[in-house]
Parts: C-alpha cells; sequence; structure tokens
C-alpha cells in the first residue's frame, strides 16, 4: 500500500519523533510505500530514515524551490510545479493518507485532504496521528463543526485520531482488507 504522510520539515523534540519512527518502522517492516513531502530534513527525514532501514520504499513529492532539502536516497523523486501540485500528485500517488504534527503547511494539507474527502473526490482512510495529543484542539474543533452541522458525513468517516503508529497502521490496513 502507498501511504502518504504529510508532516513537518522541523527538527522536533522527543514527543514528536519517536511515534514518527516508530510509525516509520512499522510501515516499512509491513512492506509500505512511504509517499512523502521529498525533504531529508527533520521529522520528514526522521519518518524516510525509519522507512527505509526496515525494508520500505519511499516516492518523494517535492517542489524546486526545496530542491536543496530533497532527500537523495529516494527510490523515488518527482517535482512539482508549486505546493498546490505537489499536494495533489501526493493524494493521486497514494492509497491512504497519514498526517502527523506539522505547522500551517501540515495543517493546510490536513484541511484539504479532508475537504476533498467531504465532497467526495477520493475515498481513501484519512489518520491524524496525534503524537502527545497534538491535535486534541483540533479533534474537539472537528467535533464542534459536526454538532453544529458543519460537516455533511460524520467525523468518523472524514478522519481517524490515532493515539499511536500501531493503531494508524491497523485503521490504515484494515481499511484496505489487509488485516
Amino acid at each position: 500500500m502507498n501511504i502518504c504522510v504529510f508532516l513537518s520539515a522541523a527538527d522536533l523534540d522527543d514527543r514528536y519523533t519517536v511515534p514518527a519512527r516508530e510509525f516509520a518502522g512499522l510501515l516499512g517492516k509491513a512492506g509500505h510505500c512511504l509517499v512523502w513531502g521529498g525533504s531529508d530534513t527533520g521529522l520528514m527525514k526522521v519518518v524516510a530514515d525509519g522507512v527505509q532501514e526496515a525494508g520500505g520504499r519511499l516516492v518523494g513529492v517535492s517542489v524546486d524551490f526545496l530542491a536543496a532539502k530533497a532527500r537523495a536516497g529516494a527510490d523515488e523523486m518527482v517535482f512539482a510545479k508549486d505546493l498546490a501540485e505537489r499536494k495533489a500528485l501526493m493524494l493521486a500517488r497514494s492509497d491512504a493518507v497519514v498526517i502527523m504534527v506539522g505547522g500551517t503547511g501540515t495543517l493546510d494539507e490536513a484541511t484539504e485532504i479532508l475537504e476533498l474527502k467531504k465532497h467526495g473526490k477520493h475515498t481513501k482512510p484519512v489518520v491524524l496521528l496525534n503524537a502527545a495529543g497534538f491535535y486534541d484542539g483540533l479533534k474537539e474543533q472537528f467535533r464542534r463543526m459536526e454538532a453544529e452541522g458543519f460537516l455533511p458525513l460524520p467525523l468518523t468517516d472524514l478522519v481517524f485520531f490515532a493515539e499511536d503508529g500501531v493503531s494508524a497502521l491497523a485503521y490504515l490496513e484494515e481499511s484496505a482488507g489487509i488485516r
């Protein structure tokens, strides 16, 4: 299975790197392919290293202005003309989406992926990996949106909140009929 992971390229502490490394190892060991932003820095590097060390395949999707940060050892590297095309290519190349911790770019990616799913533009499973409770506030906001009628689908049809890599991968594999 090709699993798209949106996440930060920043250097982060163990609250975030440990769960990311754990998930990456599980993904690679299970023989899945990582589709990610292609960066060889920060948390993106942690995940790419973990997948590759565990025997998984890497497909990076970057943009020209970030080419200097692109991972040289990826199995495949694609360059998009801009960030919008990058998101579209990452979604098109994947069977499922995982959103890990990140800043405004990751939040933009998460909301666009969920908006596209809400409108039926894809039916791929989406997981928010809630390391160290990072997405607790967003989860509460989504619940409020659901309660007040802003979501046309039940929240559970849009996204699964996983507290760890084991439950994230189990959900994805079950959704794909692997388990």
